[in-house]
C-alpha cells in the first residue's frame, strides 16, 4: 500500500486465500484492505492516538438515507449521541475535489455536525460550519477531543 501522510501506526494484518485483510479498530474485526480501508484506519489511528478521541465516540460505515438511497458515511464521531465530525475517506489516487466536499456536504445535510474532514490519506481537509454566516471555514487540523467533547 501506499504511503500515507499520517504518523507511522500499527497495523494487525492477515492475508486469507491471497487476500489482504486489515483489523478496524471500531468493527472489531478483520477487513479487505483496499485503497480507501487503507486510509479509514489510518483515520481512526489518528483520532484515537493522535486527537484522543475515544473509541466509543466512533462510528464507522455510519447507514445514511438520502434521497431514498442508502448511503454510508465513512466515519462519524459523537458528543453526548450528538454527531460532532464527519470525514469522508478516499482512495489515495482520488483527488479531493470541490465534487468530494459537495459529497460529505449533502450527507452532512442529513446529521448536522459542526465539523468535517475530507482526505484522500495524502491530503487533509478540515473544516468547521460557519452557520451564522452560512459558509465553510477551512481549519488547519481538527480539535482535539478534550476540547470538544467537554463542551
Amino acid at each position: 500500500m501506499v504511503v500515507l501522510n499520517f504518523s507511522n501506526y500499527s497495523f494487525r494484518y492477515r492475508t486469507e486465500k491471497g487476500k489482504a485483510y486489515i483489523f478496524c479498530l471500531s468493527r472489531k474485526k478483520f477487513l479487505r484492505l483496499s485503497p480507501e480501508e487503507w486510509v479509514r484506519q489510518h483515520v481512526l489511528h489518528y483520532l484515537i492516538t493522535e486527537k484522543k478521541y475515544p473509541l466509543v465516540a466512533i462510528k464507522t460505515e455510519f447507514l445514511l438515507l438520502f434521497n431514498g438511497l442508502k448511503k454510508r458515511a465513512d466515519v462519524v464521531i459523537y458528543r453526548r449521541e450528538k454527531p460532532l465530525i464527519l470525514i469522508e475517506c478516499k482512495a489515495p489516487h482520488i483527488p479531493l475535489t470541490k465534487k468530494v466536499l459537495e459529497q460529505i456536504s449533502r450527507y452532512n445535510f442529513q446529521l448536522n455536525c459542526p465539523y468535517l474532514m475530507l482526505t484522500n490519506g495524502i491530503q487533509h481537509v478540515f473544516c468547521q460550519i460557519d452557520e451564522t454566516n452560512q459558509r465553510l471555514c477551512f481549519l488547519e487540523t481538527l480539535p482535539e477531543a478534550p476540547n470538544l467533547l467537554r463542551a
